[in-house]
């Protein structure tokens, strides 16, 4: 089955694809549809909110079913940022490392046990009959006192779980465990049975 990515994250993109095809689900990028997505501003409350959005925008101008993720970093002694913030902490074009250096120094003082964070996916998928469902992945971890690693992207380098940083991990120890893992899972699950059921 064909779906749309609503994303022009190549790296994200090359998750969800590494994750979708193996259960039978080909992603596609909007220029591989031919269609040019809108850019939607993430107006939403929540990570499923702001999913919602961008895959009803994507649905709409491709007529495609489409897919679209919305992830972040909640700390909590941060009280949950930078949550549905995650990728304009510090605007936008703000690089990562920039943005990590900051949380670290906001965090120098707070001690092992009070470092818990987690990352949340939110996926929605909207279909042209206007059919529309969402689910949500999280992966329980802590933050690190300086980046590590070199795989992964955004706030990974200092995002651990059981002793290493997702940016430690390889793309399949990742999957395994990753907050978007285990949404595109249970998206996939509900896809099939939505698919059957039509």
């Amino acid at each position: 089955m064909d779906v749309l990515i609503a994303t022009h994250n190549m790296k994200k993109r090359a998750e969800l694809h590494r994750i979708l095809e193996p259960l039978g689900f080909h992603a596609l990028l909007d220029f591989e549809c031919g269609v040019i997505l809108r850019e939607v501003e993430e107006t939403g409350k929540t990570f499923a909110e702001n999913a919602l959005l961008k895959a009803r925008a994507g649905c709409a101008d491709s007529m495609m079913p489409c897919i679209a993720d919305d992830s972040g970093l909640c700390i909590d002694a941060l009280n949950g940022e930078p949550g549905v913030y995650s990728a304009r902490y510090l605007g936008e074009d703000t690089p990562y490392a920039e943005k990590m250096r900051l949380i670290l120094e906001r965090m120098r003082d707070v001690p092992a046990e009070k470092r818990t964070a987690r990352f949340v996916s939110a996926v929605a998928c909207v279909f042209p009959t206007g059919d529309w469902f969402t689910v949500e992945g999280v992966c329980e971890g802590t933050i690190g006192d300086a980046p590590r690693g070199d795989n992964g992207f955004g706030y990974d380098p200092i995002f651990m779980v059981d002793g290493r940083s997702f940016a430690e991990l390889s793309a399949e120890e990742k999957d395994a465990v990753s907050h978007r893992g285990r949404a595109l899972r249970a998206l996939a699950e509900k896809l099939d049975r939505f698919t059957v059921s039509c």
